[in-house]
């Protein structure tokens, strides 16, 4: 592992290379600069780098192309791409060929450090510096995403970016993703944080209802128009629609929607007078709509108009290490102020290692039904769905050293915190029996009822408890 990582700085002003080098050297990295492209090149060839700092665009080359020749040399060398405003679109296009994170021109030499510390820890590099020590910005804390793993903090980059911009966006990903989230967030991070924010599930509606709801209607338009109804992008003005499922729409409805996209004007439905409308559009879909586009059940032109910027969301089980996060921040959205449930060692391991086909959502759904089936506030195995715990059993968990997931009702507990917790997870173990607890704690059942009392956990009846019961019955 480099005890002093070697950056390489390309870039054609001589001013940048200067503030890059002197900053990253006072941070403790070793730094070597290139003008250009192909002395860049030249240079990987000559030595190693454990990451590459590029500009996208210089007079001598392009950043864009750099990064593929990179590519070629090693797969997995971490690339920084810097990128001014103007270049935000291409920015995008970087993570198509490989670049593993960017940053906006002017920037602070700390968030760029604080970059570089991130992917030199994650390839293992980075001696004594942690990742985990990079906080989540509070932007996004309060939108609702979570996770520090490398491959959410790239998306919450492009949502910064896109916030910026007034582009229409294409969210794509697997189901429970997050598709939403990122889709609030843009709107939240933007100038039109102000205004509203509407959300429509285009599948299972019919073109009627789906256009009606969009675009709004004229009273006797179509059978129970009993009065004329503004649309939802009418709501929206000013603001932001984000239509979901995009996939499920039929060739009709992509017609009218590249309208208002071409336009920005909406004719709600029986009438025949336009309405202009200022509303940033925002789309997702689970399925591939490019492949679709192949296939003809997408319309080539509408897909272009949606995915002038695409935020693709990593499946979960590529986000590496985000799961105790996540986690946490679920168990805390569920039970509200108050002390975490415990999880126990199985219930970790099984978390740890199952690949959760439904993400995000999943991990949330079977957190709340583990909530929900738990006693003593301690989530065992039998609280979570069978078909998690047996594809989390044959998996590979984590066969040693310290576990996060286990820890995450861990937060600096005082004593008297720690002593509950301690008496719940007995409480699991013995299956609430009082006597036995009091065994195993070597504590006098009076005790162990008395602390029981004091911290408000269930407990069942002991067999000796319901005979002396039932010999004062006679």
């Amino acid at each position: 592992m480099a005890k002093n990582p070697h950056i390489l700085i390309v870039d054609d002003e001589p001013s940048i290379r200067l503030t890059l080098e002197t900053g990253l050297s006072l941070k403790g990295f070793r730094t070597t600069t290139a003008s250009n492209g192909r002395e860049a090149v030249s240079l990987i060839e000559k030595e190693k780098f454990d990451l590459v700092i590029c500009d996208v665009v210089m007079q001598d080359g392009d950043g864009l192309w750099l990064v593929g020749k990179v590519r070629e040399f090693d797969a997995d060398l971490p690339i920084i791409l810097m990128t001014a405003q103007g270049t935000v679109e291409r920015a995008f296009d970087s993570f198509e060929i490989g670049a593993s994170d960017f940053i906006a021109k002017p920037f602070e030499i700390g968030a760029l450090a604080a970059s570089v510390t991130r992917l030199l820890d994650a390839r293992g590099q980075a001696k004594g510096i942690s990742a985990a020590d990079d906080q989540l910005p509070d932007e996004f804390s309060r939108s609702g995403m979570v996770g520090r793993s490398n491959a959410i903090v790239v998306v919450y980059k492009l949502v910064a970016f896109a916030a910026r911009t007034g582009a229409t966006v294409l969210i794509t990903g697997e189901s429970g993703t997050g598709k939403e989230l990122v889709a609030h967030a843009i709107h939240d991070l933007s100038s039109r944080a102000g205004k509203g924010f509407v959300s429509v599930n285009c599948s299972g509606l019919t073109d009627t209802l789906l256009e009606a709801e969009l675009f709004g209607y004229e009273k006797g338009a179509f059978t129970g128009a009993n009065s004329t109804r503004a649309g939802l992008f009418e709501k929206a003005n000013g603001g932001t629609i984000f239509l979901d499922e995009l996939a499920s729409t039929s060739p009709s409805f992509q017609a009218s929607l590249l309208r208002v996209l071409q336009s920005g004007e909406i004719r709600r439905v029986g009438s025949t007078e336009t309405r202009h409308v200022d509303v940033r559009v925002l789309g997702s879909s689970n399925e591939d709509l490019q492949a679709l586009v192949k296939e003809g059940r997408f319309r080539a032109d509408l897909y272009y108009r949606l995915s002038v910027l695409t935020i693709k969301l990593p499946p979960l089980r590529e986000r590496i290490g985000d799961v105790p996060l996540l986690a946490r921040h679920f168990l805390r959205k569920i039970i509200g102020p108050g002390p975490l449930p415990h999880l126990t060692r199985e219930v970790s391991d099984v978390l740890n290692s199952y690949e959760f086909p439904g993400n995000v959502r999943e991990l949330e759904n079977a957190l709340a039904r583990a909530v929900a089936l738990s006693t003593g506030n301690v989530i065992t195995l039998e609280c979570l769905p069978s078909a998690i715990v047996e594809a989390g059993q044959t998996g590979d968990a984590a066969a040693t050293g310290s576990d996060p997931l286990r820890d995450i009702a861990i937060d600096r507990p005082t004593m008297e915190e720690l002593e509950r917790r301690y008496l719940s997870l007995t409480l699991a173990e013995t299956g609430g029996n009082r006597r036995r607890t009091a065994e195993k704690l070597q504590l006098d059942r009076r005790t162990v009822q008395r602390l029981i009392a004091r911290y408000k956990l269930s407990a069942a009846a002991d067999d000796d408890d319901e005979n002396a019961e039932a010999a004062g019955s006679h």
